[in-house]
């Protein structure tokens, strides 16, 4: 009889659990056949990535062998015709948990790996992801499905963003790369000079490793709002830049302006309101023309803001600005909880 108890048991809890197979199908084709191998580093603390519910079961998320296996088996499917170098993928994490509200509950994937090229003296930083996916039942009740493809989408960004990132010139060890972040940041000469070198740069790469485009001069509008950068004959929008030093100020070129960048033990930040970062199409605040036009804001304040009328600059001073920080190795905004709500 207990033998037959226990059968059954097992049979049940068996019958509960379900399988969420991650399918990594979309095409990660590298147009510009750079790379002949490709390395897979695991060092995540486990490899189960974990489980959700599904009305009474509970659903758990896997690889269909091992990520090893899976993601060198993707990379190869969609690029047979190789070049010449060693692409790394290192999987730091890869976690899936549930929050159970009342009514309702939340799918949280939490991601978090970074590609390298590996040289003769080490591994060359190109791209990474550190981010955190939420999905709620009250939306769909496939939490591990609506998960694990987000989980494929956001490999499939981390390598296409790979092919075409700028490798790192400083190299890291093998046994350095689980403090590689930490290691490639004390090499930034911005994140402790006195004082920054004047001029435009070009990208995030270029500005943390404090190399200004050569030749270049900025140029302002008799309002002093720095619209242009010349160099001789040539003359580029200040919008073009991903930041710019001007009388030894940096500042950060954002979709409605430029704003001051700050810093302090952390590294480097600004501040500024989703409506700036992330402006709506309809939105009185645009960047326009040849640079930025018609300064409506306080250069007191080290804002400038183009915009169409005057309600903008209300709208701007009557809303208190959050502390956003520029990620050094991806040049990404990292946002404060809840920043994108407001």
């Amino acid at each position: 009889m207990k033998k037959i108890l226990f059968f059954l048991l097992a049979t049940i809890m068996v019958t509960a659990q379900k399988t969420e197979t991650i399918n990594l199908s979309k095409s990660i084709k590298d147009s510009k056949k750079t790379y002949k191998s490709f390395t897979v580093i695991d060092q995540r603390a486990s490899a189960e990535i974990g489980a959700v519910q599904f009305h009474k079961d509970q659903v758990n998320m896997v690889f269909e062998n091992n990520a090893d296996t899976d993601f060198k088996n993707w990379f190869y499917k969609y690029n047979p015709v190789r070049g010449n170098e060693e692409l790394v993928l290192l999987l730091e994490n890869i976690a899936l948990s549930e929050e159970t509200k009342e009514k309702y509950s939340i799918g949280k994937l939490e991601i978090r790996a970074s590609t390298f090229i590996k040289k003769d003296d080490g591994y060359h930083f190109l791209y990474k992801k550190d981010t955190v996916t939420t999905v709620s039942s009250r939306t769909t009740p496939y939490l591990a499905q609506n998960l694990s493809k987000k989980l494929t989408l956001t490999f499939t960004d981390l390598l296409k963003k790979s092919y075409e990132a700028r490798q790192w010139e400083f190299p890291v060890s093998e046994g350095e790369l689980s403090d590689y972040t930490t290691i490639l940041k004390d090499k930034l000469e911005i994140l402790k000079a006195d004082g920054l070198k004047e001029g435009v740069y070009k990208d995030y790469y270029s500005f943390f490793t404090h190399n200004p485009e050569a030749g270049f001069t900025i140029e302002t509008d008799k309002k002093g709002v720095v619209t242009k950068a010349v160099n001789g004959e040539k003359k580029e929008s200040i919008r073009n830049f991903y930041a710019f030093v001007h009388n030894g100020i940096p500042f950060k070129v954002i979709p409605v302006g430029y704003v001051e960048i700050f810093r302090d033990e952390q590294g480097l930040f600004i501040e500024a309101k989703k409506e700036e970062l992330y402006p709506e199409s309809n939105s009185p605040m645009i960047m326009f023309g040849g640079g930025i036009g018609g300064l409506i804001g306080s250069m007191v304040a080290n804002v400038a803001i183009s915009a169409i009328d005057a309600n903008a600059a209300k709208k701007r001073s009557a809303m208190a600005g959050s502390e956003v920080i520029l990620d050094p190795l991806t040049g990404n905004y990292i946002l404060p909880q809840d920043f994108m709500k407001k």
